[in-house]
């Protein structure tokens, strides 16, 4: 007997605005702004992508696409100011789980954008998408990362020692999790 895997349609990424902040779908149109954040070196030194030209950057805008990942534009609310990008990498129906991720253009830093689109992400996760779990991976060097999924209810589970390789040196990732509590 062979079990058949059905394949599920993705769920429409929604648009959600705050007070300040406006997140919509990741469109092909944001390339130029994807890539100027995905090839920034402050923006790349502890995040786990990075491209050298715009080309190669059609690969993460394909990535984007697949019915596994569900990423959003962070922009001003008049929609002009690209700030960054943030959503749930790899979710799986399966195991109810997915990874957060985000990157902000370093210009907006320590605005509390992180702050204000983390636990949006959470709640699209848990409520529309079902999740259980929602996962961070997080360069154990990336103190400030570390701290703010701290500030927002993440639990430290562990760090898996030099279990990557970065610029040809071996770093270690710091697991944080969320479970969904209703």
């Amino acid at each position: 007997m062979h079990a058949i895997k059905i394949k599920l349609l993705k769920i429409e990424i929604p648009v959600i605005k705050t007070h300040r902040l406006l997140l919509r779908e990741i469109l092909d149109a944001d390339i130029n702004n994807v890539y100027k954040g995905l090839s920034h070196p402050m923006v790349i030194k502890h995040y786990g992508v990075n491209f050298t030209s715009l080309e190669a950057t059609k690969e993460q805008m394909e990535w984007f696409k697949k019915p596994e990942q569900y990423w959003f534009a962070i922009f001003d609310l008049d929609g002009e100011i690209f700030y960054g990008a943030a959503g749930l990498n790899d979710v799986t129906t399966d195991h109810k789980k997915g990874e957060i991720g985000l990157w902000l253009l370093p210009d907006f830093w320590g605005q509390g954008i992180m702050k204000e689109v983390m636990p949006l992400i959470c709640q699209f996760g848990f409520d529309i998408l079902g999740l259980h779990r929602i996962e961070g991976f997080i360069d154990s060097e990336n103190r400030n990362c570390k701290r703010a999924m701290s500030k927002l209810d993440f639990e430290y589970e562990g760090t898996m020692r030099d279990c990557e390789i970065k610029d040809n040196k071996y770093i270690s990732v710091d697991i944080y999790a969320k479970l969904h509590e209703g």
